[in-house]
C-alpha cells in the first residue's frame, strides 16, 4: 500500500494519456486504487513470465483478483461504482487464457509507478513512455527489449478484445434473433393492455439489444483499426532493434561490445507474425459480417506489406564468415531465421550462396535487384535450414564454405586488391502457415575482403578495420568517409587492441599521443590532434617516413607481439608502450644509472626494446635502447629472464628494484635429466659499450622541477599501472631533441621460392604475392 499512497496525490499531474498508458483498458485504475493493498503484497517479480510452467500460479492470481475485485463491488454502498466494478471483473477473463500477461501488466505498471516516483515533481515532469531506449554512440537510437514486450503484450490484449468483441456481438445476435422471434407470435393476438404491455417491452429489449450491437460492432473496427497501427509502430521499433544488432555485429569486429543472442528478438519476431494471422483472421470475419468496405480493404494492405516486411527482415547471418578470406581455404557461417517455428512445415527451405561485388550490394540495397552475374566460384554453398528443438533456432550452417575463384573489378588508380569488398548474398523462399505464395528473401554478411597469398592478410585486414571503426549505420553498401577525425581513431585503436591482446588496459593518453605523432609524422607537436583528420593514405597506403610499412602494418605488428608474448606484462602496466626517444629522454633525465622501462620498437614491426640510463666513459650518463626483442627472441626465452639476465639494468622506472617486479615471469631452473645430459639455458648478454643507439642527457638545469608536478592519475588516467610508474609531464611532449633512426633493415625476404617445374603456375597467387611486395615498397 505504501506505494500507492505515494502514487495517489500525484495522480492530478498526470496527463490523461499517461494515465491511459499506465493504467490500460484491460487493467484499470480502480483495479490498482481497490485492490491496492493486495496487489503490493504479491511477488510479481519473482515470477518468470516466459516460463509456461509458472502459469498455473498466475492463473491462482488471477482469480484471487476476481474474486476480490467482485468482494468489493458487493460491498460498495455507490451503485454506480458496484456495477462498474463488476463489469471490470467480469472483463478481467480476458487474461484467462494467457494468465502470464497479467503478471507482466501489473508488474510494468508497478514499475512505472517507481520510476516516476523517482523522477523529478511529476507536475514539471510528465512520465513519458519508455518504448525508446538511449541514442547509440552512433545517434541511433536503440529499442529498449523489455519495453519491445511490452508493447507486443498490449497487441496481443487489442486482438484478444477483438476476439471478445466477436463473442459479444455473436452473442448478441443470438439474443436478437431469439427476442425477434418471441416476438412474432404476439403481433397476431388481440391488443389486451397486459399482451400489449408485454409487447411494448419486448420491442424495447430488441431495440437495446439492436442499438447495443451497433455500438459493438462499431467498436469491434475500431480496435482493428488501433491494433493495425499498433502493429505497425511495434514491427518499425522491431526492425530498427534487429538493424541495430546487426550494426553492433558490424562494430565487434574492432571489439565493441555485442550481445549475440536473438532470442528475444526471435521471441518478437513470432509474437509479430502471431499477431499478423490473427488480425488477417479477425478482419476476414469483419468483412464477411460488414461486407467488402473500402476501409477493410486497406486494412487488408496494410497487414499484407507488414507480413512482407516482416518476412524480410527476419532472416539475419547469426555467424559472420571471416571477412578476411583467402581463396582455396575452407571457412563457415551461420544464417537464422527469427520466424522460428512459424514457418510452413513440410518442404524443407533450401538457403543458397553466392558472392557478391560492392556494387552488385549497393544495387541490391537501393533497388532491390538481386544479381544475375557469377563474380566468384564458391564451393559448398547451399544448406538446408533446420529447427533446433533445444535452442528454439531455425539455422542454416555452411560449414565447409570456400572460394575457388575471384573475378576483379577494375581497380581504380592505385587501388589494391586488399581494398576491394565483397559480400556473401544468402537467398531463399519461405512459405507462411496461412498463406498461399512463398516469399523471397534475402540477406548479406558484412563486408569481406578476398586475398589469394598470405602476404595480403594484414593489408586486408586494414580494409576491414577502417570499414568496420568509420562506417554509418544505414549507409550504402559499402560506403566510408576517406578522413577521419584523430580522436575517431584513437577509439578504434584503444578498442581494437584491448579486444585483440584480451586485456583489459587500455591505451593511455600519452600512448594515443605519440601515435598521433606518428601517423601525421610530427614528433615534436605538443597541442591536441584530437580534431586534426586522418586519411586512409596515411592509415594503411603510405609508409611511414624513413622505413618500410606503413602505420597499420606497424600497429598490428605490435598488437600481434603483445597478445602473443606479452599479455600479462602488459596488464599488470609492466609495458610503458608506445613513447618516442624524445619523450623518453624526459622523463628518464634525472633517474639513476640502470633505470629502465619497455617501449615498442618504433624502427621495427612488432618488436619491444628496453630503454635505460647507462654510465658514460666520461662520468656523464646517456640513455641506451636494446636491440628489440621480437617473437621469435621471446619464444626461445621469454621477457622475464631476459630482464633478469641483463646485469645493466636495476630500477623499473620510476624506481622499482627488477628482480621483484618482475620476479613472477622468471622461469625455474630445469632438473638434471634422468638420461644424464645437463640442461643448458639461454642467457641473455648486453654489451653497454656498444652506443649505437644512444642518447647523451644533458646538464638537468635544462629541464625545471616543476616539469614533474603532475599526480600520476591526471598524467596517465586509470589504465597505467600507479605502482610501476611515476608522473611526468602532463603535456607529454616539450621541445624535443633531434632522434634520428635508422631503418633495421629489409622486412621481407629478397627471393621467392621457384614453383616446381611440374606444377602449374597459380597466376591470382602470383599477382598476391607481387601486390603483397607493392604494399611496402
Amino acid at each position: 500500500m505504501a506505494l500507492w499512497a505515494q502514487m495517489t496525490p500525484q495522480l492530478q499531474f498526470l496527463p490523461t494519456q499517461t494515465l491511459t498508458e499506465l493504467y490500460p483498458d484491460t487493467f484499470p485504475l480502480d483495479v490498482r486504487h481497490y485492490l491496492a493493498n493486495w496487489i503490493e503484497e504479491q511477488r510479481w517479480e519473482n515470477f518468470d513470465v516466459d516460463n509456461v510452467e509458472q502459469e498455473p500460479q498466475a492463473r491462482m492470481l488471477l482469480d484471487q483478483m476476481v474474486l476480490l475485485l467482485q468482494e468489493v463491488a458487493q460491498q460498495n454502498p455507490n451503485v454506480v461504482e458496484r456495477v462498474k466494478l463488476q463489469h471490470i471483473s467480469k472483463n478481467l477473463s480476458v487474461f484467462q487464457s494467457q494468465p502470464m500477461l497479467l503478471v507482466r501488466t501489473v508488474r510494468d505498471i508497478l514499475r512505472k509507478e517507481r520510476i516516476l516516483l523517482t523522477q523529478a515533481p511529476i507536475g514539471f515532469q510528465p512520465f513519458q513512455p519508455m518504448s525508446m531506449g538511449p541514442p547509440a554512440a552512433n545517434g541511433t537510437p536503440q529499442p529498449v527489449r523489455e519495453d519491445g514486450k511490452s508493447d507486443v503484450d498490449n497487441l496481443v490484449l487489442k486482438v484478444l478484445e477483438i476476439q471478445n468483441c466477436r463473442q459479444t456481438l455473436h452473442q448478441l445476435q443470438e439474443d436478437l434473433n431469439w427476442e425477434k422471434q418471441e416476438t412474432e407470435p404476439m403481433q397476431g393476438q388481440n391488443d389486451l393492455d397486459q399482451q400489449h404491455s408485454d409487447q411494448a417491452t419486448k420491442q424495447n429489449r430488441i431495440k437495446q439489444l439492436e442499438y447495443n450491437f451497433s455500438i459493438c460492432a462499431k467498436k469491434r473496427v475500431q480496435l482493428l483499426h488501433e491494433a493495425v497501427c499498433a502493429l505497425e509502430q511495434c514491427q518499425s521499433c522491431l526492425i530498427l532493434r534487429i538493424k541495430s544488432w546487426r550494426w553492433e555485429q558490424h562494430r565487434a569486429t574492432i571489439g565493441v561490445h555485442f550481445d549475440d543472442n536473438l532470442g528475444p528478438l526471435q521471441t518478437w519476431c513470432e509474437q509479430l507474425l502471431g499477431v499478423n494471422g490473427n488480425l488477417r483472421q479477425e478482419l476476414m470475419l469483419v468483412k464477411r459480417d460488414h461486407g467488402g468496405a473500402e476501409q477493410f480493404h486497406t486494412l487488408q494492405e496494410s497487414l499484407a506489406r507488414l507480413l512482407q516486411t516482416l518476412i524480410q527482415n527476419s532472416l539475419v547471418v547469426d555467424k559472420q564468415p571471416p571477412q578476411v578470406i583467402k581463396t582455396q581455404s575452407k571457412f563457415s557461417t551461420t544464417v537464422r531465421c527469427l520466424l522460428g517455428e512459424k514457418m510452413a512445415p513440410g518442404k524443407p527451405v533450401l538457403l543458397k550462396a553466392q558472392i557478391i561485388t560492392e556494387a552488385q550490394a549497393r544495387n541490391l540495397g537501393q533497388q532491390g535487384i538481386v544479381p544475375n552475374e557469377n563474380v566468384g566460384e564458391l564451393l559448398n554453398s547451399t544448406a538446408i535450414l533446420e529447427h533446433n528443438t533445444s535452442s528454439k533456432s531455425t539455422c542454416a550452417t555452411f560449414r565447409n564454405m570456400s572460394i575457388r575463384k575471384i573475378k576483379r573489378a577494375d581497380r581504380k588508380g592505385s587501388e589494391s586488391v586488399t581494398e576491394e569488398k565483397f559480400a556473401l548474398l544468402f537467398t531463399t523462399e519461405i512459405t507462411i502457415t496461412g498463406c498461399e505464395s512463398p516469399y523471397g528473401i534475402q540477406t548479406i554478411t558484412l563486408p569481406v575482403v578476398v586475398i589469394v597469398h598470405g602476404s595480403q592478410e594484414i593489408n586486408a585486414i586494414a580494409t576491414i578495420i577502417w570499414d568496420c571503426a568509420f562506417s554509418e549505420p544505414n549507409r550504402i553498401p559499402f560506403v566510408v568517409p576517406e578522413r577521419v577525425p584523430w580522436k575517431q581513431m584513437c577509439e578504434a585503436l584503444s578498442s581494437k587492441f584491448m579486444s585483440e591482446v584480451q586485456t583489459q588496459r587500455a591505451l593511455d593518453r600519452y600512448n594515443l599521443h605519440f601515435l598521433a605523432q606518428k601517423i601525421f609524422d610530427q614528433p615534436d607537436i605538443s597541442e591536441d590532434l584530437s580534431n586534426m583528420p586522418v586519411s586512409w593514405a596515411q592509415f594503411n597506403k603510405e609508409v611511414l617516413p624513413g622505413r618500410n610499412f606503413t602505420f597499420w602494418q606497424w600497429f598490428e605488428g605490435v598488437m600481434d607481439l603483445t597478445k602473443k608474448c606479452l599479455r600479462d606484462y602488459w596488464s599488470d602496466g609492466l609495458i610503458f608502450g608506445f613513447i618516442g626517444k624524445q619523450h623518453l629522454h624526459v622523463i628518464l633525465q634525472n633517474k639513476p644509472n640502470g633505470t629502465f622501462l619497455l617501449r615498442f620498437s618504433d624502427s621495427e614491426i612488432g618488436g619491444i626494446t628496453i630503454a635505460y640510463v647507462g654510465p658514460t666513459d666520461n662520468g656523464g650518463r646517456k640513455i641506451q635502447n636494446i636491440q628489440p626483442f621480437t617473437k621469435k627472441d621471446l619464444d626461445s626465452a621469454g621477457l622475464g629472464d631476459r630482464i633478469r639476465d641483463i646485469s645493466c639494468i636495476t630500477y623499473v622506472y620510476p624506481d622499482l628494484l627488477k628482480n621483484e617486479v618482475f620476479k613472477k615471469f622468471f622461469t625455474v631452473p630445469s632438473p638434471p635429466n634422468p638420461d644424464g645430459y645437463l640442461p643448458f639455458k639461454l642467457t641473455t648478454v648486453v654489451n653497454p659499450g656498444d652506443s649505437s643507439s644512444t642518447l647523451s642527457i644533458p646538464p638537468q638545469n635544462e629541464l625545471t622541477a616543476d616539469f614533474y608536478d603532475q599526480s600520476i592519475g591526471h598524467v596517465y588516467g586509470s589504465n597505467m599501472n600507479q605502482n610501476q610508474f611515476s608522473p611526468h609531464p602532463s603535456n607529454c611532449t616539450p621541445t624535443y631533441m633531434s632522434d634520428p633512426m635508422s631503418v633495421q633493415g629489409p622486412i621481407f625476404p629478397s627471393s621467392m621460392p621457384p614453383a616446381p617445374s611440374d606444377e602449374p603456375i597459380d597466376m591470382e597467387a602470383l599477382e598476391g604475392i607481387l601486390s603483397g611486395f607493392e604494399a611496402h615498397h
